[in-house]
Formats: structure tokens, sequence, C-alpha cells
């Protein structure tokens, strides 16, 4: 009998283990050539790793494969000494000795992903996304995403969340509203979750603390360069809160650990993508109507939506608060009632506006969040004084009755916040394969 034991550790080594070794050492490395340049008698054949490239050389005779059999996107085992060479990435270079070819290509590649920048369009890129990726600046993208998520869950444990996983259809929509994708779940009508809203709120009652990541769906006829159809939400709902003002500060603190994640295990994609990280030492807030106010007045804009921001109003706001305060986002708070979902809290001293926010983040709206109403009889009542139904939110509503703390939370756009740290105009290039209304491939 035959047990596996766990992982062990293989004989190829990876790029951090290559670069620190000492002149003369023979090593096994694994990965794709990402480009050959031959020279005649020497040749370069540059592999791609996971932690980026190391240039290997090929001399004639010296392998027992010939350079003519060796293709750009193989897959290949090879043994060589390691020589230092400042020229080379990292400073060091493989001699090669002997080449095993693990894979093969059938076609050559459609893009030259081995230049610094794809000089190709968006569509085309989308197209044929799985190898615009293997270009390593397109690959960094989303490395700095991966932070954006790693920050949001590990600063959200060391705060006492706990993480929860809700489904993806339901009988009803957390926000109402037309903008659903509509299902048959075994002849039952179904939606697609436009948020996880109503469990997380639910799990409130259990947790304290709750987050999750995960996808959304909007059926919104929207081909902007801001809007998705499916997006992913950074989401988390805390109880026994004193005000919507926690929410913001919890908000703050994420973004304050995840910028420093950045500094210290992604300054290799930081450098390589030109990015200059905001500051979020502190955050400005602003009321809904004040922000409308300070932008009507500095830019003689027309206010001309009394309940909702338009993006040329956001980019006024950002632009205010850069000029102003040097500030790469701001909280713009209160928001009025009507354009506010259901659960939204009112103000107890003009019920006209919210005890809700948005962040902007360079002009750009990356966060919705608020503090929600945890009284069911108030719940109630604003759900008849807006002629809604409760069908399809009658256990949410059970919740209630049992009892729930003061609690509150927001939901973060990754796509949009990695979208605006990247310094993109289009939140495409910050989604790995994008939905909008024209595309459903790859």
């Amino acid at each position: 009998m035959e047990f596996v034991t766990g992982v062990k550790e293989k004989e190829a080594m990876e790029l951090p283990e290559v670069i620190i070794q000492e002149e003369g050492t023979e090593v096994i490395v694994e990965g794709a050539i990402h480009s050959i340049r031959n020279m005649g008698e020497i040749a370069f054949v540059i592999l791609r790793k996971r932690d980026g490239l190391i240039q290997t050389v090929w001399e004639e005779n010296k392998t027992n494969l010939d350079i003519s059999e060796l293709k750009e996107a193989a897959c290949v085992s090879v043994k060589g000494v390691v020589k230092d060479e400042e020229r080379a990435p990292h400073g060091k270079e493989v001699r090669l000795e002997q080449i095993t070819i693990l894979s093969q290509p059938t076609a050559p590649l459609p893009l030259a992903i081995d230049k610094w920048k794809l000089n190709t369009s968006l569509e085309t890129k989308l197209d044929m996304r799985s190898v615009s990726l293997r270009n390593l600046k397109e690959r960094a993208r989303f490395k700095i995403q991966e932070a954006i998520c790693r920050g949001f869950r590990e600063y959200l444990y060391a705060q006492g969340f706990t993480e929860i996983h809700t489904p993806k259809i339901g009988a009803k929509g957390a926000e109402g509203g037309s903008n659903m994708f509509k299902l048959s779940y075994f002849h039952t009508p179904a939606v697609l979750a436009q948020s996880p809203q109503f469990y997380k709120q639910m799990m409130v009652g259990v947790f304290d603390r709750v987050f999750e990541t995960g996808p959304v769906f909007r059926a919104e006829k929207h081909n902007t360069r801001r809007h998705l159809n499916e997006y992913t939400s950074l989401d988390f709902e805390m109880g026994y809160i004193d005000s919507f003002l926690d929410i913001c500060e919890m908000e703050t603190g994420f973004l304050q650990y995840t910028i420093e994640l950045l500094k210290k295990d992604y300054a290799k994609e930081l450098k390589m993508l030109g990015i200059t990280l905001p500051n979020v030492e502190k955050i400005p807030y602003v009321r809904f109507d004040e922000a409308k106010r300070l932008v009507s007045e500095k830019y003689n804009r027309k206010i001309r939506n009394p309940f909702d921001l338009e993006p040329e109003e956001e980019e006024l706001i950002g632009k205010y608060f850069k000029e102003e305060y040097d500030a790469d986002f701001v909280f713009v708070t209160h928001y009025p009632s009507k354009k506010r979902p259901m659960y939204a809290m009112d103000d107890p001293a003009d019920d006209r506006y919210t005890l809700s926010f948005d962040l902007l983040f360079k002009g750009l709206e990356i966060t919705t969040g608020g503090q929600r109403i945890h009284d069911y009889n108030m719940l109630v009542e604003k759900i008849e004084k807006r002629g809604m139904s409760q069908e399809g939110m009658e256990q949410y509503l059970d919740t209630f009755k049992y009892g729930m703390p003061p609690h509150g939370g927001l939901g973060i756009g990754l796509e949009r916040l990695t979208m605006q740290l990247l310094g993109e105009d289009n939140v495409r290039e910050a989604c790995l394969f994008p939905r909008d209304m024209k595309r459903l491939e790859p």
C-alpha cells in the first residue's frame, strides 16, 4: 500500500531560487519559451515563469537539441549551469546542457507577447485573452488585482470578520428594479444576484461581522468604459455600529493596509506598470448636497439631477478634492432616500436623505455603502411606502422579527478599483474575461 503524504519539494527550481544560486551551480528549470534570439552559434532562450523571465543560453554542440527544434510557446525542462550576467534579467543566466520538450505549440503565436507593450486593440486582446495575458505587463495588472483581494481578506480577518459564500441564484433582487437577469429555476422564476445584500445582512445576526468576494450581475444596457454586466464585488457587513462612519473607517483601514501590502510584496509590478500609489492616510468626507454645491460654484455647472450624481459630477468632485486637499479619494455621504434601496437607513434629522455614502476614487464611484435599517417595523413600513411587494423577501424580513443589531456595510467594485489604481480608462482592462452587452466569450 502506498500513501500520499503531502507536497514534496520539486527538483526544478523557481525563479527566486535560481537567482540566489552561486555561479557554477547546476540547476533544473521548467517554463514556457517566451522568446528566442538566434545569434548563430549561440541563442538566447528566454523562459517565462510565474515570477518573471529567466535567460538561458543555447550554445552550438553543447546541448542535446538543435535550436531549430525549439519554438516560442513550447513548454520545456532545462538543465544547465548558473552564470552571473549583469545584462540578463536579475543578473543571472543559465548555460544550457540539456533540454526536454514537455509540449509543443501547433500554431504560431497570434500576438507578439514578448514585446514590452502589446501594440493591438483592446478588443483583440480580449478576443485572445489567454494569449495576450502571457505578456508580462498585461499579466502584472492582475497581480495588482490579486493584492487588492488579498488585502481585503487579510485586513478583514484581522478585524474579526467571518468569510461567507452566498447563493447567486435567488427569488428576488436585493435592490429591485428591472436590471436583473431572469431565468427559470426548475420552472420557477428566479434571478441572478445583483448583490449578496440580503444574505450578508442576515448573517450579521449570526457572526456580527461578515465579508464575501464574488460575482454580481446587472442587466443594465450600458456600453460605457465604467460598466460591466458581471463584475466582482468585495462586500462586508458589520453589526453593533455607532454610525455609518464606522463603515467608512473600516474601508479606509482596508485601503491603508492594501497600499502597504502593494509596497511590500508587489513592488516589481508597481514599477513595471508605472503606478504611483494614492495617499490614503486620511480621506475627506462631504455631504451629497454640499458636494453638488461646491462643484457647481467652482466649475460653473448647473445642477440637473438633485437626486443622484452624474458621471461628470463625480469627475468634478474628484477634481475639486484633488485640487483643494490633494485627496485621491472622497466619501460622498447622505445620498437622497429616493435613490437608495429600501433597506437604507434614513437620516433621523431629515428623512429625505440616508445614512449612506459612495466612495469616489479619482472621480469614479468604486464603493456604495451605509447604515441599514435594523428594526423590523421600520423596514416593513418603508417597503409599504414604496409600494413594493414582500414576495420573495419573506425569509429576509423574518430575520428582523427575531432581533438584529445596528449594522451597515458596503460593496466595492473590484474591477473599477483596479482600473483606477492602474490609471486605465476602460474597466475591461481590469477584468480577466469581461461580460458586457456584446461579449459572452471567451
